[in-house]
């Protein structure tokens, strides 16, 4: 491993990679005493070191940060000590400063963004002030407005969200009072949601990775028990195989794809006893 230098605040945040290749960290909460956090840093590969950039308009936790065409960030909803947000607010790299944009129809956190191949920002679920909302919404950066679309099948929160390689998205897991083994698919065309092969495994807090071959790699998360196993998705037959278990339990983990097409899973947590994890495979 390479040591690089350290975040300048603890946090439990987003991570983007900008098209500079810098990575843009947004809000989340400062366990260390901080609260909830509204500040940003960027991250230099070149330099291996964190610097901060401008604070984001409102503290927000278990938000969603997507890297927009245009290059911007579009950060949405989140929780602080009030409630939970409807509020979205976009990152400008060039100028490193943050504008605010349209409201999201419901306030929502735990919840999660895909950008479309037509540009749009695809939020489903999450949770708010009134429950885990079964909606989802669209927006529009050319116009900086939100628009509903069709209600998922299943309500949920701490799912996964996959744009596939024929445009659709792939919504798996989650809870809603027990962790769910339901997915479902949005068609952007038609704007409507389909049920579509079940998990083998209810899960929670999971990870799930688009791979070379268009296949869905979900792996670990909660079932009410912490998971080790991972399964694989077939767009073609919409359907699930398991594939090789983790060494390690883990939830709230990352998943990357790397430059070799292997998925690297780091970190996460192991409710069974194993505490924060700094372990890799």
């Amino acid at each position: 491993s390479i040591n690089t230098d350290a975040l300048c605040l603890y946090r439990a945040h987003t991570a983007s990679i900008l098209r500079n290749r810098k990575v843009l960290v947004t809000g989340g909460y400062d366990v260390s005493g901080g609260g909830y956090l509204n500040s940003a840093e960027l991250y230099d590969p070149l330099t291996g070191t964190w610097t901060t950039t401008a604070s984001m308009n409102s503290a927000r936790f278990s938000h969603t940060a997507s890297v927009l065409q245009n290059g911007q960030v579009l950060v949405t909803g989140g929780t602080y000590s009030d409630g939970s947000l409807n509020s979205a607010e976009l990152y400008n790299p060039l100028t490193e400063t943050w504008t605010t944009t349209g409201s999201m129809s419901y306030a929502r956190y735990r919840h999660k963004a895909s950008v479309l191949i037509d540009g749009k920002v695809l939020v489903t679920g999450g949770w708010g002030n009134g429950g885990s909302p079964i909606s989802a919404e669209l927006y529009d950066p050319l116009t900086g407005a939100w628009t509903t679309t069709s209600n998922m099948n299943y309500p949920r929160d701490t799912h996964e969200i996959s744009l596939l390689t024929d445009g659709k998205v792939l919504v798996t897991g989650g809870f809603n009072g027990d962790a769910l083994s339901s997915a479902e698919l949005y068609d952007p065309s038609i704007k409507t949601w389909t049920t579509t092969g079940g998990l083998n495994n209810a899960r929670q807090l999971h990870t799930a990775s688009i791979l070379a071959n268009g296949n869905v790699l979900v792996a670990g998360g909660d079932s009410g028990n912490p998971l080790n196993t991972a399964e694989l998705y077939d767009p073609l037959t919409e359907t699930w195989t398991t594939t090789g278990i983790m060494n390690h339990v883990r939830t709230a983990h990352t998943a990357s794809i790397l430059r070799n097409r292997k998925v690297l899973v780091t970190g996460g947590y192991d409710v069974s006893g194993g505490g924060y994890l700094n372990s890799a495979e």
